[in-house]
């Protein structure tokens, strides 16, 4: 697999190989060691979460307090996603900034994201299927978002309008969450990363 960084530190894009003939095709989404070499550190692994929607729903920007803040592994398993990362990371070099990768079960790309970022997507087809592998399991009261059509943010959905939950409704734009002090900061990431002997910051 070819494991590429993205503009954001601590994001990286992940295309598999794909074996195909007659009968259909094989390859590994997930490959611990292969992501390890790239990103310099293992996933570990506590939950996996399994979505569907429908197209034009937005799901994110939704992200949780570091430490230990949730590391993801995301693919779209079935139909296609607008898969987006944002850095809400105050001190961040790139904080306010988002990348968007399409994911889909043609491709068969994934993205990991480290702790402390940002993770939305929009669904771009129905019954768009999306499974994320997560470094630690969900804590109420510690998981948090931010409005994804905050005009601060400026993600470029696609076109129309999105369809919301409630709660990503209500979300705080990126100014109101930082004011509130619910956004994690930069060195709190690095040096939680440092601790665990992951993702070398200092490059």
């Amino acid at each position: 697999m070819k494991v590429r960084p993205l503009s954001i530190e601590g994001a990286w894009e992940v295309t598999p190989v794909r074996h195909t003939d007659e009968r259909g095709s094989f390859l590994e989404w997930y490959r611990f060691d292969h992501l390890a070499a790239a990103v310099g550190h293992r996933l570990d692994l506590a939950q996996a979460n399994l979505s569907t929607s429908t197209r034009g729903v937005v799901r994110g920007v939704h992200f949780a307090d570091v430490p230990p803040g949730q590391a993801k592994y995301v693919t779209c398993v079935a139909g296609a996603v607008l898969d987006v990362v944002v850095d809400i990371r105050v001190g961040s070099s790139t904080f306010g900034q988002w990348e968007a990768v399409t994911l889909d079960d043609q491709d068969r790309r994934a993205v990991y994201l480290a702790e402390g970022l940002g993770h939305g997507f929009c669904a771009l087809t129905e019954g768009a299927t999306v499974a994320y592998l997560c470094s630690a399991t969900y804590r109420p009261g510690h998981e948090h978002g931010v409005h994804p059509l905050d005009p601060e943010l400026g993600i470029t959905w696609p076109a129309g309008a999105p369809s919301l939950s409630p709660k990503d409704a209500a979300a705080p734009t990126l100014s109101q969450a930082r004011q509130a002090g619910l956004l994690p900061r930069y060195d709190a990431c690095r040096d939680y990363a440092e601790t665990l002997g992951r993702v070398d910051y200092s490059q």
